[in-house]
């Protein structure tokens, strides 16, 4: 019965990190190119139940067999395997705002901030007070010469990420949009920011097919779907519950066990 207290407490433990994870995503639905994220749970290796009046193996005319067969198996609980990020492609949605790009593809802006190149899919961007393309919070972002400079926001940018002035057509730099080797890994940093690691591998600017088409006056919507994401709460809720009255369950066949067959014997 102990075993059983674990058990269901396991499974509480899974599935409040699944409400947490589902939480986050509906609080962040309205947010900018969010990517939603996805909690997966493992088992606990399994035990195999035999038969406990028999052992050893006994002799057939076609060899030997065991005496003590597999009669079932026996779950130890559950534990969460990862949190990964989805970055499943966005919707578009058109703005009247010249400094709002979009990517249509894999890939992520580059931007700086204090502790180094960080990358984000929010392209809702605006110029600061010094001419220079930022971010909401105010990191510059990043064109493969540096930070983009601009003198108004009557830029143009192509597909390509080329940035062109609206006085005298003049190239002034272009997007530096990064892609990795291993993107599902890529940690969130909060405010639409990521950060590489070993298993992602280090940030290559992206070249050829593996580049991503520019959407100027557009922002990518997030990846989460309302529905599905409050069908899934209530299965966790449901689970949860299941677990929870497992272990009252498992509580009071031990109180029976200590007032009833304890005292008696």
């Amino acid at each position: 019965m102990i075993r059983g207290w674990y058990t269901g407490a396991s499974g509480m433990n899974a599935q409040q990190n699944r409400l947490d994870a589902i939480s986050n995503n509906l609080a962040n639905v309205d947010t900018a190119a969010y990517k939603r994220d996805i909690t997966v749970s493992k088992a606990f290796p399994e035990l195999l139940l035999r038969r406990t009046n028999a052992d050893g193996v006994y002799k057939t005319p076609f060899g030997s067999a065991d005496a003590a067969p597999v009669i079932g198996k026996l779950g130890l609980g559950v534990e969460t395997n990862e949190n990964y990020t989805d970055f499943e492609q966005g919707s578009f949605r058109a703005t009247s705002s010249n400094t709002d790009m979009a990517l249509n593809g894999k890939g992520f802006f580059a931007v700086q901030t204090p502790a180094g190149e960080r990358y984000t899919r929010n392209g809702n961007f605006m110029i600061g007070k010094e001419g220079i393309l930022e971010t909401k919070d105010g990191y510059p972002v990043l064109g493969e010469y540096g930070p983009v400079s601009v003198s108004d926001d009557q830029f143009k940018v192509n597909e390509n990420g080329m940035i062109y002035s609206s006085q005298n057509n003049e190239l002034i730099d272009r997007f530096k949009i990064v892609r990795f080797d291993n993107e599902r890994y890529l940690e969130k940093m909060g405010n639409s920011l990521y950060r590489s690691n070993d298993i992602t591998g280090e940030a290559h600017i992206a070249e050829g097919d593996e580049r991503p088409t520019m959407l100027q006056g557009y922002t990518e919507t997030s990846n989460v779907n309302v529905v599905n994401e409050m069908v899934q709460m209530i299965e966790v809720n449901r689970a949860y519950e299941a677990n929870q009255k497992t272990i009252q369950s498992e509580d009071s066949m031990m109180n029976t066990l200590w007032k009833e067959v304890a005292v008696t014997r």
